[in-house]
């Protein structure tokens, strides 16, 4: 029997279980250290629990926004007089209790994965031990729930520690009133009045969740907009339709300190004014767990943000030594960690591999109208850093948004002028995380303008305002004799 390559992995979630997979398919032996189960943060604390939380709170907003106007008529004994109050609501411990149960289903379906394709799976907390050896190995040192340690012998790591919720010093969470973003699921009511503090993905999301749940949200933005880092025409979508719900979005206003005062909270202002709300939601960003893992000792080199440097296979300044996922702060996504950690097996593994693209990665920030980009964006344009001729088309031409009530979107397209190649996509829309994939695949496989208005499209469709872009991008370019 030959030689059996040793892999360990550092971290259980994205990166980590997905490289394991790999790793395991390649027949190398591989174990996965974690400390609080498969999945990572994405699985238990995040991406999931937060995206089930926003299917509730979608159904919400499409019952509310739209039943008036499609016919719907709700029969219940509510005073005429009363006609305009709320008269569907939602039980939060029962959505929190969902949520969680989903989340430790799909954490336990990952581990039955992982175990069934002959990874070991080891409950503790890793870290490097020391510099490569001579014989070009790598040990780590695994502390189990007990206090027992052993030793792990690795022809390679992979670090995929993950990130956890930024906590600022006049802020600190308790758990009840001030929170992250992994405890709102211990919440068993209805904030009454929610203070968001933070207008990028996380906090955009979590406000518009609660708003649509019944909860009265502020949002507090210390930039000019929400979703500063978005496709400008997006975020200004989502502001407007933030604002007609109801939701206070507050411009230009930095947080200083979060204190409780009894049951309520709050917040105050660098300009000196305080808001008070029943809870707070800090969605300040993230911080890499680079710390007590000993990446210094093995001559891993990190940022001044903390985060480990990694190139395009995902390999670190140690040999021997690889990070996929948010400790690398390259993509914030499950699907970057994902294909960082599937890349850096096949890597070490001597099996066929590409570099990682970011600019065929497509993302959706989940808000009530979704936003899904992919490719080059409004801002590589308008900085020049590439040459595209872009179209918007609003949604409100599009007959299956007629039917379905849907006021607010768009789909953008960006392509090359002469060759019309498709270089990048925004859409806006219920479901732009589903729409978005026609246009990843032309971005992916350097698809035209002219192919994508060729390609049927069902009718009546959402769909279908993508090849109507696509049209009307095709016969600006034969219209400029491109």
């Amino acid at each position: 029997m030959g030689y059996v390559t040793r892999i360990v992995i550092i971290g259980g979630g994205p990166g980590g279980y997905e490289a394991a997979l790999v790793a395991a398919q390649l027949g190398a032996a591989v174990t996965v250290v974690d400390c609080d189960g498969l999945g990572g943060a994405s699985v238990l604390t995040d991406c999931v629990p937060s995206k089930t939380l926003i299917a509730t709170a979608e159904v919400m907003t499409t019952f509310d926004s739209s039943y008036e106007e499609l016919g719907i008529i709700v029969a219940d004994d509510t005073p005429p007089l009363e006609r305009g109050a709320r008269v569907v609501g939602v039980d939060l411990g029962k959505v929190n209790r969902r949520v969680k149960r989903l989340a430790l289903a799909q954490s336990n379906d990952i581990t039955a994965a992982v175990s069934r394709a002959g990874a070991r799976v080891l409950r503790g907390r890793g870290r490097l031990e020391g510099p490569q050896t001579a014989d070009g190995t790598r040990t780590v040192v695994v502390e189990g729930p007990d206090g027992t340690a052993e030793r792990l012998t690795a022809d390679a790591v992979l670090i995929a520690t993950g990130a956890r919720p930024r906590e600022l010093p006049d802020a600190l969470p308790d758990g009840e009133r001030i929170l992250t973003w992994t405890q709102v699921y211990d919440l068993d009511e209805l904030p009454a009045e929610l203070i968001v503090v933070g207008s990028g993905v996380t906090g955009a999301e979590f406000a518009g969740a609660y708003q649509a749940l019944g909860s009265h949200v502020t949002l507090v933005s210390s930039r000019d907009r929400v979703l500063p880092g978005e496709d400008p025409d997006a975020a200004a979508v989502l502001e407007d339709v933030f604002r007609r719900r109801g939701m206070n979005v507050m411009a230009r206003s930095r947080a200083q300190s979060v204190k409780r005062v009894g049951d309520r909270v709050e917040v105050a202002l660098a300009d000196g004014r305080v808001i008070s709300g029943t809870h707070c939601l800090m969605a300040v960003g993230a911080i890499p767990n680079t710390s007590g893992i000993g990446l210094e000792e093995a001559g891993v080199k990190v940022t001044d943000s903390g985060h480990v440097s990694t190139d395009k296979v995902s390999r670190t300044s140690a040999p021997g030594v690889y990070a996929a996922g948010d400790v690398t702060g390259v993509f914030a996504l499950a699907s970057v960690a994902a294909m960082q950690g599937r890349i850096a097996m096949y890597h070490f593994l001597g099996d066929a591999v590409g570099p990682l693209n970011l600019k065929t990665v497509s993302s959706n920030v989940f808000t009530d109208p979704e936003i899904a980009t992919v490719g080059y964006t409004q801002a590589d344009v308008d900085a020049r850093r590439i040459e595209a001729n872009v179209v918007k088309l609003p949604l409100l031409r599009n007959p299956r948004a007629k039917m379905q009530g849907i006021r607010d979107g768009f789909v953008k397209l960006f392509c090359r002028p002469g060759t019309g190649i498709v270089v990048g996509g925004v859409v806006v829309a219920p479901k732009a995380s589903e729409l978005i994939h026609p246009i990843s695949i032309a971005v992916d496989n350097n698809l035209t303008v002219e192919q994508i208005a060729n390609a049927f499209t069902v009718y009546p469709s959402l769909s279908g305002s993508i090849a109507e872009v696509a049209r009307q991008l095709y016969n600006r370019k034969t219209a400029d004799g491109s």
